[in-house]
């Protein structure tokens, strides 16, 4: 059985026009029209990813991204918008969303995108024994990362972090000292040009920064540098 899609839409049109695009690709389709009812399936069913549109009725897709990623749910999803406006977009991925495409759009641009991710999902799970072996814990600072357990903590708290968050907050620590610019960072942990758009980087450094800064406004851990990028630094040594 191929892997399991579930597309949100109000609109009739475009979800057989999606199913039918996923389907001919090799996967399996369920779909949803409000954002109740979306929540329900994501949260009672295994899904490999979701596509979920902005604008729904009863709960907007928002609110649906919300819950499922409160809920524990880390499944990818995809937001889709007729709104070209970088509110929007931004405050998806904020909630967790690890894409956006805006309408119009066409199915083939969407069918990369969902193995563009769908790659990435595969690859990061993809660990031989010896590596397994090989993975030890990071420290820095206060911070405390395991990714065996894919779990980090501040001083001994557990932080709540989305996968991408976390995916991150590693990459940062794995190099810290080291100025790294946003394409850098969004080549590395989203694994693909995201149309030239590097303010998911800035999102996800905000979003990290309110979770391990004691003040964001002079951080100590996640330096910007600027007209370059950011650098993660031990604030033990300073």
């Amino acid at each position: 059985m191929g892997l399991k899609m579930l597309v949100v839409d109000d609109e009739a049109s475009i979800v057989t026009l999606l199913t039918y695009n996923l389907e001919q690709s090799g996967y399996v389709v369920e779909s949803a029209t409000d954002g109740e009812q979306a929540l329900e399936l994501g949260l009672n069913n295994d899904y490999d990813m979701i596509i979920l549109d902005l604008m729904l009725p009863v709960y907007d897709g928002l609110e649906v991204c919300r819950k499922l990623r409160e809920r524990g749910i880390t499944t990818p999803i995809v937001m889709l918008t007729a709104k070209d406006e970088e509110f929007d977009k931004v405050l998806g991925l904020e909630l967790g969303a690890d894409d956006y495409l805006t309408k119009p759009f066409s199915p083939r641009e969407l069918i990369a995108r969902v193995r563009a991710i769908l790659r990435r999902v595969e690859q990061a799970g993809k660990v031989d024994e010896e590596e397994e072996n090989e993975k030890v814990n990071v420290s820095l600072g206060d911070l405390t990362i395991y990714p065996d357990y894919h779990e980090a903590y501040l001083q001994e708290e557990a932080l709540e972090l989305t996968p991408k968050e976390f995916e991150l907050l590693l990459y940062l620590v794995n190099h810290k000292g080291r100025v790294l610019t946003r394409d850098q960072l969004l080549k590395a942990i989203w694994n693909y040009e995201f149309v030239g758009d590097t303010r998911i980087v800035d999102v996800h450094i905000s979003h990290l920064r309110e979770k391990i800064e004691p003040n964001t406004k002079k951080p100590t851990y996640i330096k910007t540098v600027r007209g370059l990028g950011y650098k993660m630094e031990n604030p033990a040594l300073r």
